[in-house]
């Protein structure tokens, strides 16, 4: 058995003049243990029917009711079974009723005696929104909020009694006896209605409603207690809501702080930060985003999302011409539009004409396509620098307020984020800085071992070959052309060796200037050939064959260095591979916006663990000091660095040894040009 309506209800349709007020819990509270104390020092034998919406609170005050069981019979409690609660005639009547019943969200106390009477009727209001925002106080609990009435008149408490006991039989019908002398020992069975049809009767009925201050003797001082405990309680809910926003705030700086221990990284950061922002401030759309003043675009990567809200991640966000961008950067301070049909004219730039018109068609039409209805933006500042923005997005149909206390809390985040974002930047230039200084460190190792390895051999070959032309005159003029060309040869070595390193220090540490532009692949590899053709004029060189079509795509990459490279890598081809060997250039686009160059050969090869390891600095591929076939053993450390900040990739292949190997590397290509801007700006 479930009973919907309430017993308020159905007290004001049989009692229309009576009006319902708002009583919080403690006010409650007070007027029942004041009620139940009447009884306790009263000689009447009044009835007491008391009704609680869960068993817990019963349990609270069974002591209560025990004692008062022991002054009257007609005592009957109901509540909410919730562990051994129960129908039950022990020590006074209880009544088990069904949790989803309409008493389940009543507070009802009637005490009906001979000499005086008094009762509660109330039902509690909607307080989930009073919950959710001071939940974590545990006072807040006697702030909850109740409509009802709380009346010494007699009539109205009579009306009340028929109620109640009419709740009571439909449960425990069992008990007709006994309430119906209770009817008839209170005079309970009074047809009000009937009163109220009749004329003659209408002024009683009216007269009855009035309070009898010889038989209410306490109502005036309970009325000023109870208006005292409504005050204090008003004062207790703002003094509560009040600590609630500065939990609210601090909680949500502590998780972004939280965030900011376990990573530097901005991404992550601003990703916990828009979710719990957009969640506390209940936004229809949270934005968190990083930009600059100058910036004309940006792209949407963090977004908190409502129900029903049309998402704009991954969209371009305009902010050139966004107008409440733009008086944010001018003044640097907060911009807030409650109702985004009422536009203010002030927002709209002082551009005049064209400009004016385009801007504000902008504006409008991010409004209505986006849905926007309340738009709040709180830049994220430091030292007067913009770093980014945090936009909340109201998509109702009608305009949100957001209070003074919420865009505070904002305000709070905003500077909060504003500190992550500067350290991240900070963090960052120092990686950058920290890899500079491991390439110094690169370079002074590499010095010395230069000064230890490298160029020690030489030199001691050019002294040797100086001092024995210098203390031997009469040497054969053969003998003496061999010690020149020797000392020649190493002091040529030297020179090329000192220029390899230098370049790929000033690679290695971002000293590099580049020139980047669309150039035609194959005329890049004419160029690289005759420069190996002019530098081994005494030489004979293998067959080189090249296959680089003239209507492959144009390629994205410093001319210069693009033409280092494939000499290096033609340099080395030929220096493996005998004359009657085989050196094939070739290329090929893919998918990926690249080109594929590969320099094969018939040479020498390389074994497969080897692979790797052919472009590390001084890396020969006899393994010795030694070089059978010249060079600095720098080239290959050279290409990779170049390739890399080119935006491409090398490789090496080979079947092993003497099967011959092929260098590959990967250059962009026209095509995207997004990325081609970014590889652009990466470079310079």
């Amino acid at each position: 058995m479930t009973i919907h309506k309430s017993v308020l209800a159905e007290l004001v349709l049989e009692v229309p003049q009576i009006k319902p007020q708002i009583y919080f819990k403690s006010s409650l509270t007070a007027l029942s243990h004041a009620m139940e104390d009447q009884v306790l020092a009263s000689s009447d034998r009044p009835l007491v029917i008391a009704t609680f919406q869960k068993e817990r609170f019963y349990r609270q005050e069974a002591h209560r009711y025990r004692r008062i069981a022991n002054l009257t019979s007609q005592v009957y409690v109901l509540a909410a079974p919730e562990t051994e609660f129960k129908n039950s005639s022990e020590y006074h009547e209880t009544v088990a009723f069904n949790p989803r019943d309409a008493l389940s969200r009543e507070w009802n106390l009637l005490v009906l005696g001979q000499d005086y009477s008094s009762c509660l009727i109330c039902n509690e209001c909607d307080n989930y929104g009073l919950v959710n925002e001071t939940s974590q106080f545990s006072g807040m609990e006697q702030a909850r909020r109740f409509e009802g009435i709380w009346t010494f008149d007699r009539q109205v408490c009579l009306q009340s009694a028929k109620l109640l006991l009419a709740r009571i039989l439909k449960y425990r019908p069992e008990l007709k006896e006994k309430v119906q002398a209770a009817i008839e020992i209170y005079g309970i069975n009074l047809d009000l209605r009937k009163a109220k049809k009749s004329p003659s009767n209408n002024t009683n009925f009216q007269k009855a409603l009035v309070v009898d201050e010889n038989t209410n003797f306490n109502h005036p001082f309970a009325e000023r207690l109870v208006t005292y405990l409504q005050a204090t309680q008003y004062k207790l809910l703002k003094t509560y809501r009040s600590m609630a926003a500065q939990e609210k705030k601090q909680r949500l700086i502590n998780i972004i702080s939280s965030a900011m221990r376990r990573s530097l990284d901005p991404d992550e950061i601003i990703k916990v930060a828009v979710q719990e922002l957009g969640e506390a401030l209940l936004a229809s759309r949270c934005l968190i985003y990083q930009c600059r003043p100058l910036d004309g675009t940006a792209t949407i990567t963090h977004e908190y999302l409502g129900v029903s809200v049309k998402s704009l991640l991954n969209q371009v966000w305009p902010l050139k011409d966004n107008d409440l961008f733009q008086k944010v950067v001018q003044t640097q301070g907060r911009v807030y539009i409650e109702d985004t049909s009422l536009l203010p004219e002030y927002l709209v730039s002082e551009t005049s004409g064209t400009a004016k018109s385009q801007r504000r068609n902008c504006l409008e039409n991010l409004i209505s396509q986006w849905e926007i209805k309340s738009w709040l933006m709180i830049p994220l500042l430091y030292q007067g620098r913009l770093l980014g923005m945090v936009e909340l997005h109201n998509c109702g149909s009608c305009p949100y307020n957001w209070s003074e206390e919420q865009i505070d809390l904002v305000e709070a985040i905003a500077t909060q984020l504003s500190m992550t974002l500067i350290q991240a930047e900070t963090y960052t230039h120092l990686e950058e800085l920290n890899q500079q200084l491991e390439a110094l460190d690169r370079t002074r190792s590499n010095l010395i071992a230069i000064t230890g390895h490298e160029l020690r051999t030489p030199l001691s070959t050019i002294q040797v070959c100086l001092e024995s032309l210098s203390q031997e005159p009469d040497m054969p003029e053969e003998l003496r052309q061999v010690m020149l060309e020797t000392a020649l040869a190493d002091a040529d070595r030297m020179r090329h060796l000192v220029q390899d390193f230098l370049t790929l220090s000033h690679l290695e540490s971002g000293r590099v200037e580049w020139n980047i532009e669309y150039l035609p692949l194959l005329e890049c590899v004419d160029l690289a050939l005759s420069s190996i053709r002019a530098h081994n004029l005494e030489r004979e060189l293998p067959n080189i064959t090249t296959q680089v079509s003239a209507e492959l795509p144009l390629v994205l990459a410093d001319g210069e260095w693009l033409v280092e490279v494939l000499s290096k890598l033609l340099d080395n081809a030929c220096k493996f591979t005998q004359a009657e060997g085989r050196v094939i250039i070739r290329a090929t686009s893919n998918n990926e916006n690249m080109l594929k160059v590969s320099i094969s050969d018939t040479g020498r090869g390389i074994e497969p663990n080897r692979l790797e390891a052919v472009f590390d600095r001084f890396y020969q591929e006899e393994g010795a000091l030694r070089r059978s076939v010249g060079g600095t053993g720098l080239g290959l450390a050279i290409c990779r660095q170049i390739i890399s900040r080119l935006g491409g990739q090398i490789w090496a292949e080979s079947a092993g040894k003497d099967r011959g190997s092929q260098f590959h590397f990967t250059i962009p290509i026209v095509g995207n040009s997004q990325k081609q801007e970014e590889r652009q700006k990466e470079v310079h």
